[in-house]
């Protein structure tokens, strides 16, 4: 009886829309009866000035030097898993939110869309994960070391003399 239950309920809440599993099928993500595509497509008819572009491909710099010119020029640096205002992982946006209590000017670049820039990142920090941040030039850590440092004072005293995003906008 408890089996023909729970075999019942499972056929139950498998026909649910929102229970189905979504599929990739060549490059495309089939959810919930929508096609989403991940790759451009070889169409003809496709303009392109509506392909995504690689940016950082574009520049003419080597990745390595990229992420040195960013760590270099940007106050608080921030390589994470997603954008600020949009974080795609609970440690990016752990990380987000204690340095946006600082009120201080945050550069940010997505590791997900380019899986070579996420790669020279780590050997420029020589650190495995992420998000990593970057304040003056220095590698801090991630945001379990921001937090802890948050707690302790020890990001208040590291961020004193950065300046905020109020304070540049007023000038």
């Amino acid at each position: 009886m408890a089996r023909s239950l729970s075999n019942a309920l499972l056929k139950g809440i498998s026909g649910f829309p929102s229970a189905r599993l979504s599929t990739m099928v060549s490059g495309s993500i089939f959810q919930n009866g929508m096609r989403y595509s991940t790759t451009a497509p070889n169409d003809p008819d496709t303009h392109d000035d509506f392909k995504p572009a690689n940016k950082l491909e574009s520049s003419g710099l080597a990745l390595q030097d990229i992420v040195e010119q960013d760590v270099k020029d940007n106050p608080v640096m921030i390589y994470m898993k997603g954008v600020p205002d949009m974080p795609r992982c609970g440690f990016s946006s752990l990380a987000v939110r204690v340095l946006k209590e600082y009120n201080v000017p945050l550069s940010a670049r997505n590791i997900l869309e380019d899986a070579e820039l996420k790669n020279a990142v780590k050997s420029f920090s020589h650190w495995p994960t992420f998000p990593q941040i970057f304040i003056k030039g220095e590698f801090i850590g991630g945001s379990d070391i921001i937090l802890n440092m948050h707690q302790t004072g020890e990001l208040k005293e590291k961020l004193k003399d950065i300046s905020s995003a109020d304070e540049k906008s007023e000038e």
